[in-house]
């Protein structure tokens, strides 16, 4: 997205990608591949901490050590492979849906998209990376001469740093994307592999790093309710793992109040901070509810140089850098 040539993800040649997730708690890196139609196999995962003060709420503070440890993460990692797939966190970027007439040429729908989007974006076009898709009409009812345009905008300089930050490194950036969305397409493809596909059922996916917790509950695959807001996940581990499951209970319970649903089926735990010892039992011991850590490889096959126990205990971590590598393979 954003105006970093993102038509070549679809490149029928469909070329390598890697999926780079950069937050407060870390560089995460993770390469993908398909074996055939319905296998793919998980090539290279490694991760490298950053020192404080490199990010701050998702703004990038100093470019060079930044670019520094995206360089250690890509030696570490032995991958020959230059074109990757970066996030922007949610908090970064302005989302809104917008209708217009169909039959619109591609020039003038992009004329009409930037005409509504001075409507919603909180500072100035010329400062915004700007971008937009067609997507299907929510509401049936409405007329078939209208389309259903998804509007996307994030401050300009936020999505040039981490592009700055890429090609110092030697990477080509060829897709922007929005963090939230990579994890939720990570996530709906273990969804998938539930009994029945998780038809009818309730099920909540809470994102926890350490600076935010962003939730998304799923009904056959329709987000029902999102939400992110600050966490602080740097505590000592047991005020973090007693806060974070408090939270979660608080949100459950906004939810429910705040809808017309009153209970939900199954839970499951990513993020860095999800793998807190006792997390996970907390949360299922407060909500009452059945909780799981999210493995976004599971059903992978492993390149043979991957130990499948270590990846158990690291996987929840990885969840946002799985989607943006697998915009490859979509």
């Amino acid at each position: 997205m954003f105006d970093i040539d993102v038509g070549c993800w679809l490149d029928k040649k469909n070329p390598p990608l890697l999926g780079l997730d950069i937050s407060m708690s870390g560089i995460r890196l993770v390469e993908l591949s398909r074996l055939n139609r319905h296998t793919l196999r998980l090539e290279r995962y490694v991760s490298e901490p950053l020192p404080p003060g490199v990010m701050v709420d998702g703004h990038i503070e100093h470019i060079e050590q930044l670019s520094e440890a995206v360089q250690r993460v890509l030696k570490k990692s032995g991958s020959q492979v230059k074109r990757v797939a970066l996030g922007l966190p949610h908090a970064s970027v302005i989302t809104q849906k917008i209708t217009l007439p169909a039959g619109l040429s591609e020039e003038e729908l992009a004329v009409q998209v930037e005409l509504e989007a001075a409507q919603y974006i909180p500072f100035a076009l010329d400062d915004a990376s700007l971008d937009f898709c067609e997507v299907r009409l929510s509401d049936l009812s409405k007329s078939s001469d209208e389309i259903e345009v998804l509007v996307v905008a994030a401050p300009k300089e936020k999505v040039e740093d981490r592009v700055a930050v890429a090609e110092s490194s030697g990477l080509k950036p060829a897709v922007m994307d929005i963090e939230s969305y990579a994890a939720r397409a990570a996530f709906e493809r273990l969804i998938a592999q539930l009994p029945q596909a998780g038809q009818d059922k309730i099920i909540a996916l809470f994102h926890i790093d350490a600076q935010t917790m962003h939730v998304f509950i799923l009904l056959n695959q329709q987000s029902i309710y999102e939400h992110e807001q600050a966490f602080d996940g740097t505590q000592p581990c047991e005020i973090c793992v007693e806060n974070a499951a408090m939270e979660v209970t608080r949100i459950l319970q906004f939810f429910f109040d705040s809808t017309s649903y009153y209970h939900v089926d199954q839970l499951f735990l990513a993020g860095a901070c999800a793998v807190l010892p006792g997390l996970v039992e907390g949360v299922a011991n407060l909500t009452q509810i059945k909780s799981t850590l999210v493995n976004p490889f599971a059903g992978m096959k492993l390149a043979k140089r991957l130990r499948e126990k270590q990846l158990f205990m690291e996987a929840p971590a990885y969840l946002v850098a799985c989607g943006l590598a697998l915009r490859r393979l979509d």
